[in-house]
């Protein structure tokens, strides 16, 4: 089995080729962070049509360095839900019009599922039942996965994401554009303990997180209430390290109580993470030693595949077999689906 993945949910255009045995065999992703980096963050209309621009490059890459002809793929996949409207619609129209003119299936995959399932492509042990947490840019949501394709919805953030939370602060000090490596480089220098911030819910049952707060707090150490600029604040190395590492620790702090948390309450025993802030060193190696404290068996995407990429459309693999295939009329679900 072959199958030809594509990616197109934020700001990253990419393309892979999967087999059966989840053996990638081309991959390749183009990277859209030069475009948004004057904006800090991602214009929706800039990242589709630079998708528009991109795709058929990389999608005809991917199969190169895979050395896939089109007419011998057995399916084609791509991620409908969620994400931006506009970079949604560029990667569904070249997965269904390539399926057409190819007479090719056509399968839909779940962008937030996919990224869980990054995790089975680092192990050939079985991760699921697991519980699933998804940190990223635009998404910190936990689900209960019976199986790959068998994700509810437990909670997450009530306002922004992690990833996001990261982007802002980053700005706040000056720091380039996308802020989590950032904010992660320079906090190495600094002590997490020199700044008391927020940690939403950290001490209630319930499976949520609140990031905006947290935000606003870092706002108000660099420049007091009131003072609308963050940016006429000059500050010292020392404190932007500081104020780094006080951040990057409550985030932290919020992302591994969470998660132990929802495995407590489900009984299970496998927790995987995906997602671009799945690859800061901080929460990788601090949730990773509260796992081995609390017997829970964690499963951490590799490096490669923590941010969008179409090898994590690997899990088309399993709707394959399940036969779950779409007609040409597939429509983008860019929200959120709680399931």
């Amino acid at each position: 089995m072959k199958i030809l993945t594509i990616e197109t949910t934020c700001d990253e255009t990419a393309a892979a080729v999967v087999t059966g045995d989840l053996e990638v065999l081309g991959s390749v992703v183009a990277s859209q962070d030069k475009l948004h980096e004057a904006f800090q963050g991602v214009v929706p209309e800039i990242a589709a049509r630079a998708h528009v621009e991109r795709i058929l490059p990389v999608i005809d890459q991917a199969l190169q360095n895979s050395g896939v002809a089109l007419d011998k793929l057995d399916a084609i996949a791509v991620a409908n839900t969620p994400g931006l409207s506009g970079s949604l619609l560029v990667g569904v129209t070249a997965a269904k019009t390539l399926c057409l003119a190819a007479s090719k299936p056509l399968i839909a995959i779940n962008h937030l599922h996919a990224h869980v399932f990054a995790c089975q492509l680092a192990t050939k042990e079985p991760i699921f039942p697991c519980i699933g947490f998804i940190v990223s840019g635009g998404h910190t949501h936990l689900y209960r996965y019976e199986t790959p394709l068998d994700g509810t919805y437990l909670g997450g953030t009530i306002d922004d994401a992690a990833g996001e939370a990261f982007d802002k602060v980053a700005s706040m000090l000056g720091l380039p554009y996308p802020g989590g490596p950032h904010v992660s480089k320079v906090a190495l220098d600094g002590d997490p303990k020199a700044f008391k911030f927020p940690r939403s819910f950290i001490r209630q049952d319930r499976l949520d997180f609140s990031f905006s707060g947290l935000k606003t707090a870092v706002r108000y150490a660099i420049a007091g209430p009131g003072n609308a600029d963050v940016h006429v604040v000059e500050l010292s190395r020392q404190q932007v390290a500081d104020l780094a590492a006080s951040f990057q620790q409550a985030v932290v702090d919020c992302l591994v109580t969470k998660s132990l948390q929802a495995v407590k309450q489900s009984g299970l025993s496998n927790l995987c993470v995906g997602g671009g802030v799945a690859a800061n060193r901080v929460f990788r190696d601090q949730l990773t030693k509260a796992c081995e404290t609390e017997s829970v068996n964690l499963h951490i995407a590799p490096l490669e595949y923590c941010t969008d990429n179409a090898v994590m459309g690997a899990i088309a693999v399993e709707r394959f077999k399940e036969g779950l295939f779409e007609t040409l009329d597939l429509d983008i679900a860019p929200g959120l689906i709680r399931m």
